[in-house]
């Protein structure tokens, strides 16, 4: 049996799933990354779990990049026909997923994270894209969703020089939700997830479904994504149960239907 470096806990109605490969600063290989879309897949099936948190293990790195060691050798085809599968199957996921960041989160580390929903990063943490460094460029969506978050410019700079920014400077630019001291990223993450996991599932889902349809419609073709969705979870019994709350003064006992 390979290794396996993914650990999920289950703190229903959220699950915290971890990279595990501290000896190498939780760096990613095609391996890791297949391993990984395969638990959030089974967890995007689980009905128990509303909201997943995705960290790395200890406080040194969230995943500090590719692995390297793996790549060097590789060819263009070979590259071209490789693991990239799973970053797409990632990308699918539809449960909302929390990033907790703490230290390095650099290339694929920093493009993993902003495969996520949200971040919450460590105010020791500090992202990167130093693929230029090395004679190459960003694989899994860095120089796009950088662009789509921080702007052509900014993204521009990280990408093709490969400058660290703090946690702080990536809040400010609308790249981390919320900063958390030292050691206490995934509490804070957390949080966040249980914010988000008490809410109505189908609604949380379709949400999210349509925020990042934002990225690939123009306005009126999303506005009218939108109205769908919107109208579709009306034959949902958590929109009568979450109404019925709301009119009755009272929580509202979602269950995912």
């Amino acid at each position: 049996m390979p290794q396996q470096y993914i650990v999920v806990e289950r703190e229903e109605p959220i699950a915290i799933v971890t990279i595990d490969r501290q000896d190498k600063l939780n760096a990613l290989n095609w391996a890791i990354v297949s391993e990984l879309a395969d638990h959030l897949e089974q967890l995007d099936r689980d009905d128990a779990i509303n909201c997943i948190v995705l960290t790395g293990a200890g406080n040194k790195a969230f995943a500090a990049g590719a692995d390297i060691g793996e790549m060097a050798d590789k060819g263009a085809i070979e590259m071209a026909t490789g693991g990239f599968e799973s970053w797409d199957r990632i990308r699918r996921v539809r449960t909302p997923i929390v990033a907790a960041v703490g230290g390095y989160a650099f290339g694929g580390g920093s493009e993993l994270a902003m495969h996520a929903d949200m971040i919450v990063a460590s105010e020791k943490a500090q992202f990167s894209q130093p693929e230029i460094l090395l004679g190459i460029m960003c694989g899994a969506g860095g120089t796009q969703r950088l662009t789509r978050t921080i702007g052509k410019y900014r993204a521009m700079e990280l990408c093709l020089t490969g400058k660290r920014v703090s946690a702080q400077e990536a809040h400010d630019w609308g790249l981390v939700n919320r900063i958390a001291p030292e050691g206490q990223h995934l509490d804070e993450a957390k949080k966040l997830a249980r914010e988000v996991a008490k809410q109505a599932p189908l609604a949380a889902r379709f949400t999210k479904e349509a925020i990042l349809k934002a990225f690939e419609m123009p306005l009126e073709e999303g506005l009218q994504y939108e109205k769908r969705l919107f109208a579709l979870l009306f034959a949902s019994q958590d929109q009568k149960e979450g109404m019925r709350a709301f009119l009755a003064k009272e929580p509202a006992k979602f269950q995912g239907r």
